[in-house]
C-alpha cells in the first residue's frame, strides 16, 4: 500500500518524537555521564526534526 506524502511526514513525526521520548529515558537510565549526555543531545536533536515535520505538516496540509 503506497503512503501519500502526508501520511510519510505523519508516520516520520511520531517515529522522532518516540525517539525523543527513548533517548530521554536511556538518558536517565544509563551510569555512564557522557552517554548520558548523548541521549540528552539525541533527544534534542530529534525533537527538532518532529517540530520541522509538523510545522509542515500545517503548512502544506492543514491550513
Amino acid at each position: 500500500m503506497e503512503m501519500t506524502t502526508k501520511e510519510v511526514l505523519k508516520k516520520k513525526m511520531l517515529d522522532a518524537q518516540e525517539m525523543v521520548r527513548d533517548y530521554e529515558v536511556y538518558s536517565k537510565k544509563v551510569d555512564d555521564p557522557e552517554v548520558a549526555n548523548m541521549f540528552k543531545e539525541y533527544a534534542e536533536e530529534c525533537g527538532m526534526q518532529a517540530a520541522n515535520l509538523g510545522k509542515i505538516i500545517e503548512r502544506k496540509f492543514e491550513r
